[in-house]
């Protein structure tokens, strides 16, 4: 009698939690979409990785997608048409203010943080042959700076302006501009992803060439006038030949979604990020970074009410003016 009490009762409490589960699960989507960016860059191999992640465990069919970058991501989650977009705050902020260059004057306040990734920095490619080392060795050359609305697109000519430097720019995914370089058709490939760059690392390995970014001085230049940057130093040894390290500048880039997307979702997936590193470093070295620690890198945008909820149970206080 007390082995059939004891079944009779577990048997009621796995009934009695079952809507519960069920509840939990409400509004959330069959599938959704991550907005990364051109094939080659950090952002593609990281958003892939994420979506198979959250397929995998979640239950939900994610998919990454082939985008312009951070600028085109922050409108097409602001519109519904991804629901999650993988951004770079200083285009992040401009989107927010409505100052975004693909959609001016449209403020993006229906955008939430998720949870913070990697630290975006800066570099540059060019063949050795080329003689091309410096920055300025890049005035009057053709330098492509990744696909048109990325945050190399954006802030590498911001760069040139404040360095005084003038190139013959073009626009180019990651891939593309490897290839255009390795045959002559640019002088010298300029981006912005988390290192190392794929792209980079794959031509340094059959090709001479020239790695760099900027200058104690150049470096300096650029964080008065961007205050939206941070300084920041490459690791020696992340391409083959490159064993000192580098300075440069960088951006912090975050996951976001649409505030519309269900408080337990946001919840679920904040926290199977947050709480697995080591299979985010599986997909990318640079999810190293991708810790509850770092949530206080985003100081404008609001994080939405399951994130906040996954933070503040781990005991980290999200101020109340990024409660969204």
């Amino acid at each position: 009698m007390r082995k059939i009490t004891l079944a009779a009762l577990g048997a009621a409490a796995l009934f009695l939690a079952a809507p519960a589960v069920a509840q939990d699960k409400t509004g959330w989507p069959q599938s959704l979409t991550i907005g990364t960016a051109s094939q080659g860059g950090t952002y593609f191999i990281y958003g892939n990785g994420l979506a198979n992640f959250i397929s995998e465990k979640l239950g939900v069919n994610a998919s990454a997608e082939v985008t312009g970058g951070p600028v085109q991501n922050a409108t097409l989650v602001q519109t519904g048409d991804h629901q999650i977009g993988l951004v770079t705050m200083g285009p992040a902020y401009e989107a927010w203010t409505g100052k975004s260059e693909l959609a001016p004057g449209v403020e993006h306040k229906d955008l939430r943080a998720l949870f913070p990734m990697y630290q975006t920095p800066f570099q540059v490619v060019a063949l050795k042959s080329s003689g091309i080392k410096d920055v300025k060795d890049l005035a009057g050359k053709r330098v492509a700076v990744g696909p048109a609305g990325g945050t190399a697109a954006t802030y590498w000519p911001r760069f040139f302006e404040v360095l005084e430097v003038k190139p013959v720019i073009s626009y180019a995914g990651a891939n593309d501009a490897t290839s255009q370089v390795k045959d002559g058709l640019i002088d010298a490939f300029a981006f912005a992803a988390g290192v190392p760059i794929s792209a980079f690392a794959q031509i340094a390995a059959e090709n001479p060439v020239n790695i760099f970014a900027f200058t104690k001085e150049q470096q300096k230049a650029i964080l008065d006038k961007m205050p939206e940057l941070a300084e920041f130093q490459i690791p020696g040894g992340l391409y083959q030949g490159f064993p000192d390290p580098q300075d440069t500048v960088s951006l912090w880039n975050f996951a976001v979604a649409h505030k519309d997307m269900p408080e337990s979702l946001a919840y679920e997936i904040v926290k199977l990020v947050m709480e697995n590193n080591d299979r985010m470093k599986q997909i990318h070295s640079t999810a190293s970074e991708t810790v509850p620690g770092h949530v206080d890198r985003n100081s404008f945008l609001p994080y939405h009410p399951g994130a906040v909820r996954y933070f503040e149970e781990k005991g980290i206080t999200i101020p109340d003016n990024l409660k969204g």
